[in-house]
């Protein structure tokens, strides 16, 4: 059902509430999402951005219960992804000749996934569309989080459409911040900021520094995920602005995978160090098999420290860890400290290249970690929860 806006803006896109896995399986969304799409109606009608390809079908189609095709003069396409693009194919079946505004690089893509030759006009950060009693401004936002986002801003609305920035996932009927429990809010965007945009995080700094410069007034924040920022939309901008400067909190997360509970017993040892050593530090433990790897990408985004643990198996760490490190790699985290525990049989050689590993992924690794032979006796968990103390020490 499209919903205004404003009395020249309606949102026209779809929530998607069983939505549970997004990019491929690289982002889990509990909370479901939405694709939104915005229609402007001026002298001039522009549809802003789509929805996803499944979708395409069900949107042209109420689509065209809110207006005549025919009438769209504009089609601005803020990212060429296809969870925004996705009914371009049907609805330009339609209206086949109508003009596509994207950055160059948004040309591009849109032809490599599609194959079509659209009607493609090409802007850059500065240039305007005069649609009447309102002008559309675009500002080029190359890499966040793809090389061909943009944002659109519209005058008179004082309408910033900021694509994937300041979105989140979380299909929800109330479309402003200020209709829903800003708990969960605040929860999805730290943790779609903390998957999605963290590499990218001194980029977010200048374009945003950038965008201040125009000094453009904002009543509302409308991205292409998740709640509309009515209430105090700048708000969001600046928490991005924490967020991206090498955000931490005073926490210390803790990550394992374990056969027969001996890295368990080891990591529960180290956690009580901890807290014995200042209670005023956050600590907690995930098992890496078990949990929601963005969640716990989120936890140690929110860390300044962590420590990874795992038993030699195979002479070599286990795989639940393998794949979480790969994804914190390509996050480049800054400024956060790291180290590696674990227990062994025979060989031994996780714990070293675990902090391997952790080298590669940036953190500042803070010294040979931790291991004990077979399942931890007391003395061996004393010995644990003295390596916590002295982690603690250590940051």
């Amino acid at each position: 059902m499209a919903k205004k806006l404003t009395d020249k803006v309606t949102w026209v896109g779809k929530v998607d509430w069983e939505l549970k896995k997004f990019h491929g399986e690289e982002y889990s969304t509990q909370k479901g999402s939405s694709y939104n799409s915005y229609l402007i109606r001026d002298k001039k009608t522009v549809l802003i951005d789509t929805v996803w390809q499944p979708f395409d079908k069900e949107f042209v189609s109420r689509l065209k219960q809110e207006i005549d095709l025919k009438e769209i003069d504009y089609i601005i396409a803020n990212h060429g992804e296809i969870d925004h693009s996705g009914a371009l194919t049907e609805l330009l079946r339609e209206i086949p000749n109508t003009p596509v505004y994207c950055t160059v690089k948004g040309a591009q893509i849109l032809k490599g996934h599609y194959h079509e030759d659209w009607n493609f006009v090409t802007v850059k950060t500065g240039d305007t569309l005069d649609i009447g009693e309102n002008k559309l401004i675009f500002i080029e936002a190359p890499m966040l989080h793809w090389p061909d986002s943009m944002f659109t801003y519209m005058t008179g609305e004082n309408i910033l459409f900021s694509n994937d920035a300041f979105g989140q996932h979380f299909a929800t009927e109330s479309l402003y911040n200020d209709k829903i429990d800003n708990g969960e809010l605040y929860a999805e965007a730290l943790k779609y900021y903390a998957n999605i945009l963290t590499p990218f995080s001194a980029l977010v700094i200048k374009k945003i520094q950038e965008i201040l410069k125009f000094n453009l007034p904002v009543d509302l924040i409308c991205p292409s995920h998740g709640i509309i920022w009515k209430d105090n939309p700048l708000q969001i901008v600046e928490q991005y602005m924490k967020w991206a400067d090498a955000y931490q909190e005073n926490q210390i997360t803790i990550i394992y995978d374990t056969m027969w509970n001996a890295t368990r017993k080891m990591a529960e040892a180290i956690a009580a160090g901890i807290r014995e050593a200042d209670k005023s530090i956050t600590v907690k433990i995930f098992n890496s098999s078990k949990e929601d790897k963005n969640d716990v990408i989120t936890e140690i985004f929110c860390s300044k420290a962590i420590l990874i643990g795992s038993p030699t198996v195979n002479n070599g760490y286990l795989h639940s860890l393998g794949g979480l490190l790969e994804m914190v790699k390509g996050l480049k985290f800054k400024k956060k400290s790291a180290a590696a525990f674990g227990s062994y049989g025979w060989s031994g050689e996780a714990v070293k290249q675990l902090n391997e590993e952790l080298n590669k992924c940036g953190f500042q690794v803070i010294d040979e970690g931790h291991r004990a032979l077979w399942v931890p006796d007391e003395e061996e968990l004393t010995q644990c929860r003295e390596y916590g103390k002295k982690f603690v020490e250590s940051l």
